[in-house]
């Protein structure tokens, strides 16, 4: 692999399923890496979608004296999603995919046939393509009729008071005038402050 390890934690493969309780952290991991499987989808019992694939990041660098890439080690995440991002990974990524992932920490300790280890596996918040390894084209998710019904017709913009807002500078005896008020002098448009004194 070529530049594709970031944060790297070394861990080895699980030979059973034997060992304790999943330990989730607050620690948020950013990996870069490969897809090594076909990303497996299921249903929780509550019928929310969930995707499970094992991404590899290698902490690999480039030999200017010989010109190539060298492999250095190769550590495997255990990534599943949930939701979602459980199904819009379902129709994105494919094995062998590059991709860029960011999540909450879990780790297993887990004992078999004598030996003992540590799983490494990340629940993900986010999960998009490396874009230093090629191209992607963003399609974005379709409201349903429901919620598109049910949705205002007209959003406001972000950068108007609301009715509350307004209410509370009147009453510390400021008028809002916008995010921005402009005046022009000699030396051109100054900025000026977003609240008068009313």
């Amino acid at each position: 692999m070529s530049d594709a390890g970031m944060h790297a934690v070394q861990t080895r493969a699980r030979p059973g399923n034997e060992g304790a309780p999943m330990s989730i952290t607050n620690d948020v991991l950013t990996i870069a890496g490969n897809i090594g499987n076909d990303p497996i989808s299921n249903e929780t019992r509550a019928g929310k979608a969930v995707i499970n694939f094992r991404v590899a990041t290698s902490s690999g660098y480039f030999d200017q004296r010989t010109g190539a890439w060298v492999d250095g080690v190769t550590n495997w995440y255990a990534v599943s999603a949930f939701g979602n991002l459980a199904e819009h990974a379902r129709a994105s990524l494919h094995r062998g995919d590059p991709v860029i992932v960011v999540g909450r920490l879990r780790q297993k300790e887990w004992e078999a046939n004598g030996r003992k280890g540590i799983d490494i596996e990340i629940t993900a918040d986010a999960i998009g393509h490396d874009l230093r390894r090629g191209t992607s084209a963003f399609v974005r998710r379709q409201r349903s009729d429901q919620a598109a019904a049910a949705a205002p017709s007209e959003s406001p913009r972000a950068d108007e008071p609301s009715a509350a807002d307004q209410a509370a500078w009147a009453g510390a005896g400021l008028t809002p005038v916008g995010e921005r008020a402009f005046s022009s002098d000699a030396e051109g448009a100054q900025e000026e402050s977003a609240m008068t004194l009313a």
